[in-house]
């Protein structure tokens, strides 16, 4: 897939719409294209991986499958056991502390997995930690103020939260499956940017919105408009020497 381009966004987005019902095609095609976002800054042939919170392995598969030696860290058991069986080679490990000496990796990788840790700059410096100098940190991020960042309850959590759950669990029956401060947070875009632009051990490669089929590096500079029209911010840093 070319990026940005509309096919590319297009495809993406109605994989997202039809992820409850064939979630193998959703995540096979974001590992497809997370995958050749990485490849554009390293070879993965060769390369060590370590894909942290990547829930029942799509990435570390689709890594594997290009030669990288990939490596998969998973904190729920639950996620990890999705697919009705464990990956191979999956670690149980908190983000926060992973079992890995510093400057392990080639690649840290981390998809949609910062909107649901209470501290994220702390784990973002950890996959800082176990990136060697030179490599590269992946992480992307669906941020709060996003039409999406109430996940399975938004739009309406942009009336509240707990009103948003609410109304989710009138409609379905059933509760909804994040709660904001528990395993949902609230980050936004302006926030992580100032944060990372601030440490003296990366370097920003790109930060872009991760689906944009336009403008996916200029809506990210506009303050207050990012904070909506990123939908999901990706971030490519370099580990500084």
């Amino acid at each position: 897939m070319r990026d940005p381009s509309l096919r590319r966004s297009l495809a993406l987005f109605r994989a997202f719409l039809n992820e409850p019902a064939d979630p193998e095609h959703c995540y096979r095609l974001l590992a497809r294209d997370a995958a050749d976002q990485v490849e554009r800054h390293v070879p993965l042939r060769g390369a060590v991986v370590a894909d942290v919170g990547g829930g029942s392995g799509h990435f570390t598969e689709e890594f594997r499958r290009r030669g990288a030696h990939g490596y998969l860290f998973e904190p729920d058991p639950a996620e990890l056991t999705a697919r009705g069986r464990t990956p191979d080679g999956a670690v149980l490990a908190d983000g926060y502390l992973l079992p890995l000496a510093d400057g392990t990796a080639d690649v840290c990788f981390s998809s949609n997995v910062l909107e649901h840790v209470a501290d994220p700059q702390t784990f973002l410096s950890e996959l800082v930690r176990v990136t060697r100098p030179g490599g590269l940190i992946y992480v992307a991020f669906t941020n709060w103020l996003s039409p999406w960042g109430g996940h399975e309850t938004a739009p309406w959590h942009y009336l509240g939260a707990e009103r948003a759950r609410r109304r989710y669990h009138r409609r379905t029956g059933r509760p909804a499956k994040h709660t904001l401060g528990e395993n949902l947070f609230a980050v936004h875009i302006g926030r992580t940017l100032r944060q990372v632009r601030a440490r003296d051990d990366v370097a920003v490669v790109t930060a872009r919105s991760r689906y944009a089929p336009f403008l996916a590096e200029t809506i990210p500079r506009l303050p207050g408009v990012r904070e909506i029209a990123t939908w999901n911010l990706l971030l490519i840093l370099r580990r500084l020497p």
